[in-house]
C-alpha cells in the first residue's frame, strides 16, 4: 500500500459488502480486471482485490445481522488515531456505527456517521517494517 494512502485524511481502502461475494467477484474481475486473493478470516473469507499485484480493496460477505441492508461499497479514511477521531466525531454530532476494533495485521478501525447520517470508516494502519 502506498505511503500516500497511509497519510492522515487520505481515502485509502474501498470494500464491497454483499450477499453474494462470488457473483460480485465474477462481475468485477470481468469488468475491471482485478486480481483476487482469498484470505480466511475469523468472520469468513475476505477477498483482497489487487491491480498490478497491489491491494486496492476488498469484497466480503454481508454479516447476517445486516441482511436487510442493501449491498454497498464502503470507504475508509486513514487517520492518526481512530479513538481520537471517534471522540471528535461524537463532539461534533456524529456517532459510532460500530465501536473501534483491532484487526491483526491490518490496524484499528471503526465506522462513524455524520450528523446527516452519512457513514464512513476510519482506520489507523499497523506499522509494517517491510514497507
Amino acid at each position: 500500500m502506498s505511503n500516500l494512502f497511509k497519510q492522515h485524511g487520505a481515502f485509502s481502502w474501498s470494500e464491497l459488502v454483499t450477499d453474494d461475494p462470488e457473483k460480485a467477484i465474477a462481475f468485477y474481475t470481468d469488468v475491471i480486471g482485478w486480481e483476487v486473493e482469498a484470505m480466511q478470516m475469523q468472520e469468513g473469507v475476505y477477498y483482497v482485490l489487487k491491480t498490478g499485484g497491489e491491494p486496492v480493496g476488498g469484497i466480503m460477505a454481508k454479516p447476517q445481522e445486516f441482511s436487510k441492508m442493501p449491498n454497498y461499497w464502503g470507504t475508509y479514511i486513514t487517520v492518526d488515531d481512530v479513538d481520537a477521531i471517534l471522540a471528535q466525531a461524537e463532539l461534533s454530532g456524529g456517532k459510532a456505527v460500530y465501536p473501534p476494533m483491532d484487526v491483526p495485521g491490518v490496524g484499528r478501525m471503526c465506522a462513524i456517521s455524520d450528523p446527516g447520517g452519512a457513514i464512513v470508516s476510519v482506520i489507523t494502519y499497523e506499522e509494517n517494517d517491510c514497507e
